[in-house]
């Protein structure tokens, strides 16, 4: 049974069609935690541009397309996953007190330093090089931006 208090993995798309790379994705995460919300946006009807259409799949068979290929591994939906409708999202901003969070509009997999983040951030960075002074290292100073 789906239990929805259990450490869970989010998975967040459209899945229009389910396919292999999903069920491998799929795979992935629940050998993480055991179970996986599936979260489905409501895009259908909506366009990517001008002339077309490429979100032509309604709720209904959106899940059934998802249940048939996780069911040829041996996944139930209420014991390994769950499928929920949700909302156009195409931003995630997550982090409680963590130290860090990520915002797409930023840039994938770049973490905005918290509080708490900026704190272990610069004890590292004082512990480096406290470490580096120690081993006689000289410290120099590159560009974040090149042209390459």
């Amino acid at each position: 049974m789906f239990d929805w208090k259990k450490p869970t993995v989010q998975m967040l798309g459209r899945w229009q069609p389910w396919h292999d790379g999903h069920q491998a994705l799929f795979n992935r995460c629940v050998a993480k935690t055991g179970q996986v919300v599936i979260q489905v946006r409501d895009v259908q009807g909506a366009s990517g541009g001008d002339g077309q259409d490429d979100n032509p799949f309604d709720w209904d068979l959106v899940c059934e397309n998802i249940e048939n290929g996780l069911s040829r591994d041996g996944f139930k939906r209420g014991v390994e996953y769950e499928i929920m409708l949700v909302p156009n999202i195409v931003n995630i901003t997550y982090g409680r007190g963590v130290g860090y969070a990520f915002d797409e509009e930023v840039g994938p997999g770049l973490p905005l330093w918290l509080p708490n983040g900026t704190i272990i951030i610069e004890e590292l960075e004082a512990f480096a090089k406290d470490t580096e002074l120690k081993a006689r290292y000289m410290r120099v100073k590159t560009p974040h931006l090149t042209k390459g």
